[in-house]
């Protein structure tokens, strides 16, 4: 078995290169870090170090990687003979490799190659692999190819949860993770049924698995992160040591929770361990997680469909409460870090438009009364 990952980073070693190396698969990490590229080759292995009381470390081998900058056509290549296309980029950067998956596609219909083949994208987002397939499809001008994609390769979306914080070590392939590690499949858009990887769940519905994962662990972990540096915290840790903070994170894991059951009927009492099982990850300080790293690109995290506003939109169709979730917004927006680029872009363009101007432009929010308590708790805190 042969599997093309794109993203040699922490998450892609530490999670997916972890769980496709114990299901016996040779792995060709794709990315432009020159460092990391050069060791995997080099070394054709690493080790994974997990962050608990044992501290246990985890061999992967048979790897290499392929530089996509300096050898996109050794990608397309590989592509051609690979059994399985994986992705942990970013949710920004699925368009900049699709041009290459989409050669690939190509090169494996040139080679009548019509072994059927998963692209899964491994993102914090919903409908990940959805959204690759249709930037993969923009770059497939052939008709015939577009019906070998349709028959032969599919993007089947997934759900992905593990805490690989940011991290330096002497060795650049070396990376710490968190014990706990989830992946969730969709059957649905699956071409190869055949090739299900043990430790990863498969199933007819991912919707409410996604949505359980990103409106409890992606909105508590930012949620940590802009309160926390609100109050002048650097790690997640440190921050959940707060008794405000922690309390402000309940009460927004609380009002997600309460859509989370109200729409998809998850048990109540389960979903409450799930929430103190996610608080105690957090509070983990063998993870010592900065609040940069989690709350880095407060635009993105701010969008309509996202850890937010989503759920604040669907709660306020329900009639639930999301007093907490504003107040979290309205820290988002005073988010600070002159290191990253979009709290750059976010500060810039509150000092020259309006603040209702703003959060229109970054949420997209129709809904004036929502804008409304946005606008009231941002200018309240604003004051402090």
């Amino acid at each position: 078995m042969l599997t093309v990952h794109f993203g040699a980073g922490n998450i892609g070693r530490g999670f997916i290169g972890e769980i496709l190396n114990q299901n016996n698969s040779e792995i060709a990490f794709v990315d432009v870090n020159e460092q990391v590229i050069d060791a995997l080759n080099k070394e054709k292995k690493y080790t994974i170090e997990e962050a608990s009381d044992e501290g246990a470390l985890i061999k992967v081998d048979n790897v290499y990687g392929i530089n996509n900058a300096k050898n996109p056509a050794k990608v397309v290549d590989t592509i051609a003979q690979a059994d399985l296309v994986t992705t942990a980029i970013g949710p920004n950067i699925l368009p900049l490799i699709a041009p290459l998956i989409a050669q690939g596609i190509q090169k494996r219909e040139e080679l009548k190659n019509n072994t059927p083949i998963d692209v899964i994208a491994c993102e914090n987002m919903i409908g990940g692999s959805t959204f690759l397939k249709q930037e993969v499809m923009s770059h497939i001008e052939n008709e015939h190819t577009a019906n070998y994609l349709e028959k032969y390769v599919g993007f089947p979306d997934a759900a992905v949860d593990r805490i690989v914080p940011q991290q330096t070590h002497a060795d650049p392939l070396k990376v710490t993770v968190e014990s706990y590690k989830e992946w969730v499949v969709s059957l649905q858009g699956m071409k190869n049924t055949e090739l299900k990887l043990k430790q990863v769940h498969y199933v007819e519905d991912l919707a409410p698995f996604i949505e359980r994962k990103l409106f409890t662990v992606n909105t508590g972990h930012a949620t940590v992160a802009y309160n926390g540096a609100f109050a002048g915290y650097q790690t997640i840790d440190e921050s959940l040591r707060d008794e405000k903070v922690l309390n402000e994170v309940k009460n927004v894991l609380h009002e997600t929770g309460a859509l989370l059951i109200d729409k998809w009927g998850f048990n109540q009492k389960e979903h409450t361990a799930y929430i103190e099982k996610i608080l105690s990850r957090f509070q983990n300080p063998r993870l010592s997680d900065d609040v940069t790293r989690v709350g880095r690109t407060p635009i993105r995290k701010l969008g309509y469909d996202e850890r937010f506003i989503r759920p604040i939109r669907e709660a306020v169709e329900r009639g639930l409460e999301v007093d907490a979730l504003i107040a979290t917004v309205a820290k988002a927006l005073r988010y600070d870090n002159p290191n990253d680029s979009e709290s750059v872009e976010l500060q810039k363009m509150l000092a020259e438009k309006s603040i209702s101007s703003v959060i229109q432009e970054v949420t997209q929010l129709s809904n004036d009364e929502i804008q409304e308590k946005i606008i009231k708790k941002y200018e309240k805190i604003s004051k402090v």
